[in-house]
């Protein structure tokens, strides 16, 4: 039975997005339905956490506006998600950022990872 529904999850995963990391900052397209109209919603932010794997894949989005922090969760795999653009890649030594939380200012900022093209 399990493995039905393997096949099935692996039909539904979306290989359009690019492949993201915590300390990516990313700019995250969502389709926001206002009535009977959708319009597409910018979120950008550093990715402080990826949750779980295959289909059920979500991740959290960080971004600081008008200086209160805002965090939204996102289902990697979900339609709402029209696009996901990768701005830049931070430089982490763990998977889950979220000592970010405390961080104000120029000490939220991460560093830049070097890509020596091998990535």
């Amino acid at each position: 039975m399990s493995h039905i529904i393997d096949q099935l999850e692996a039909s539904l995963l979306r290989h359009d997005l690019p492949r993201i990391q915590p300390g990516d900052t990313v700019k995250v397209h969502v389709k926001v339905k206002e009535g009977e109209k959708e319009r597409i919603q910018l979120f950008q932010g550093i990715v402080i956490g990826i949750k779980g794997g295959g289909m059920r894949t979500s991740f959290t989005v960080r971004k600081v506006a008008s200086g209160v922090g805002v965090e939204r969760i996102f289902p990697l795999n979900s339609p709402t998600i029209d696009k996901l653009e990768v701005i830049r890649h931070g430089k982490v030594r763990r998977a889950k950022l979220y000592f970010l939380r405390e961080k104000l200012g120029k000490a939220g900022r991460l560093k830049e990872r070097r890509t020596d093209g091998g990535e």
